[in-house]
């Protein structure tokens, strides 16, 4: 199959070092990874890529992957990364291609357009909440993790720096103090404003601020956490942080919001609705079996199951479309 797949990011989004305490226009956790990561999983298994990237790229793309800064039509499939990108689906309307949209947040409290019938969700909880039966889990790459079966003796915190207060960083400032845990809290700000905003609410409560970490900083910091705190107040689409957390062995204690108690099941971490519940998690997170939680994201969040399951939602537009096109199976996820 020929597709073409469309953001407004520059390649790679994950990046191999952070920024610090410097602000970084994409935060990390951006669902600009998870399109990446779909491009590569689709090249792998022997389909024709072509990558819609005006911002470019500043590393080569996976083999099979071509970058592109101007649309082409000469293709099966055309999957956006966000409903705003009109201009191209006007045009991919206008040429009759099957098209799909990835939706990776409650698009009703934001700026995304109408919900259409060809919107993919990135969960069964996101998408049920909105009427739709479409949704494909993300994925992750495990070869850029670690994993570490004896934790250093702090928790951890990750978001972006503008939605940290949604994801709950004033419930895990509350229960680090409460429970005199060591906190470590990361994330990228967009400006230095936001930035320093939260390292004075870390310091006020005795947590650790470290700003945008990537690579193997972010690696190491995932995989020698004893648990990854991810309160989050919203409607959560998926919570990215919590299979990153899972694919380096360390078990996640999360809010019953949106999709996390979906994705956090009791193999691998703690789904909490009171007050009363994060103190029994705290109390047993250690005896989570952290090689549970590394088997569990291998086996349900690789980025190789992510690419099969959009060439199936990819083969359903095509159906409805009724355009004839071969959709063979993708290759088994190699472990």
């Amino acid at each position: 199959m020929r597709i073409l797949l469309s953001s407004n990011h520059i390649y790679p989004a994950s990046g191999s070092s952070g920024s610090g305490t410097n602000p970084k226009e994409f935060p990390s956790g951006s669902g600009f990874a998870i399109h990446d990561l779909v491009a590569k999983g689709l090249a792998e298994a022997g389909h024709e890529v072509f990558y819609l990237l005006p911002r470019g790229a500043e590393t080569q793309l996976p083999s099979g992957v071509t970058l592109l800064r101007e649309p082409r039509f000469d293709v099966d499939m055309v999957h956006t990364m966000s409903g705003r990108d009109y201009e191209l689906t006007r045009a991919v309307r206008q040429a009759r291609i099957p098209w799909v949209v990835t939706s990776h947040s409650d698009p009703r409290y934001g700026d995304s357009g109408p919900i259409q019938d060809n919107w993919i969700f990135v969960s069964r909880t996101l998408a049920h909440s909105l009427g739709s039966n479409r949704y494909v889990l993300n994925g992750i790459d495990p070869e850029q993790y670690l994993f570490c079966e004896t934790p250093d003796d702090y928790f951890l915190f990750m978001a972006s720096l503008e939605s940290a207060a949604d994801k709950g960083l004033d419930v895990a400032l509350h229960l680090a103090t409460r429970h005199h845990l060591r906190l470590i809290v990361a994330g990228t700000g967009q400006t230095y404003q936001i930035i320093e905003q939260t390292a004075r609410q870390c310091q006020a409560t005795g947590a650790e601020f470290v700003g945008d970490v990537r690579g193997i900083t972010k690696a190491r910091l995932l995989a020698q956490a004893r648990a990854l705190l991810f309160p989050t107040q919203v409607n959560e689409g998926f919570g990215l942080p919590i299979v990153e957390a899972l694919v380096s062995g360390t078990p996640v204690i999360a809010s019953s919001n949106g999709a996390c108690p979906e994705i956090v099941t009791r193999e691998v971490g703690f789904v909490c609705r009171s007050e009363h519940d994060y103190d029994n998690a705290l109390r047993h997170v250690d005896e989570i079996a952290r090689r549970s939680c590394r088997e569990k994201a291998i086996r349900q969040f690789h980025y190789q199951r992510m690419a099969a399951d959009y060439l199936r939602e990819y083969c359903a537009e095509i159906a409805t479309s009724q355009k004839a096109v071969s959709c063979p199976t993708l290759n088994p996820i190699r472990e």
